[in-house]
């Protein structure tokens, strides 16, 4: 049975940083196809980053060159790196496994940016 808890979110100004944890059981982390969403208010849940179990990563467009997705294996432990926040990226941010062709998320952590 997976668990993923995350945490490190929290009220930041717009221009600022935070980095979300998240840390992993009841898989082989290091092989794991990992993610952060996002989902905010009345909107639909959005992928934001992935990284495979070699290190590979991918990123959508809108947060490419503020964002940066890592996972330190021998923690079970993955991360997301946020800088020059902006209001729009106010959300739930949820971290995720890809197991068995389907995604599976933690509870979320609450990432409020103002303006």
């Amino acid at each position: 049975q997976v668990q993923l808890v995350e945490s490190g979110g929290g009220l930041v100004q717009a221009g600022g940083s935070l980095r979300l944890s998240c840390a992993a059981s009841g898989t082989i982390f290091s092989i794991a196809f990992m993610g952060w969403f996002r989902q905010a208010p009345g909107k639909q849940r959005e992928m934001v980053a992935t990284i495979s179990g070699g290190g590979s990563t991918n990123y959508t467009d809108s947060v490419k060159g503020r964002i940066t997705i890592s996972r330190d294996n021998a923690k079970n432990t993955l991360y997301l790196q946020m800088n020059s926040l902006k209001p729009e990226d106010t959300a739930v941010y949820s971290c995720a496994i890809r197991t068995r062709g389907i995604w599976r998320w933690g509870q979320g952590t609450q990432v409020t940016v103002s303006s």
